[in-house]
């Protein structure tokens, strides 16, 4: 588990935020679940949850982004995150939330 407070975030957010889980995972063989309790201050029923998709190439990254994004919002574009890989977020035309990463390593 990883901490707000200890990660290059937690100059850009609150103090009092420090102390949420920015990134936790729980993997058993090709399993892996990943928790946040980075929801914001408006969770309500049908937005507490996000899928993470872990991809495996930049074309893959890009065509799951893309096709996923048509009449949805793009919460954050992808970009070359902090911990080194391609990282975006979205909320789909039903209104479920997506995360995608692209590690390259």
């Amino acid at each position: 588990m990883q901490k707000i407070s200890e990660s290059p975030m937690a100059a850009r957010v609150p103090s009092e935020m420090g102390a949420k889980i920015l990134h936790s995972s729980l993997t058993k063989d090709n399993l892996v679940l990943m928790a946040s309790d980075m929801m914001g201050n408006n969770v309500k029923k049908g937005n507490s949850i996000a899928l993470c998709v872990n991809c495996s190439s930049d074309e893959e990254i890009n065509s799951f982004f893309n096709n996923l994004s048509k009449d949805g919002n793009i919460n954050e574009p992808l970009h070359q995150s902090f911990w080194g890989s391609t990282f975006g977020s979205l909320t789909d035309k039903f209104g479920v939330t997506w995360i995608f990463n692209y590690s390259k390593n």
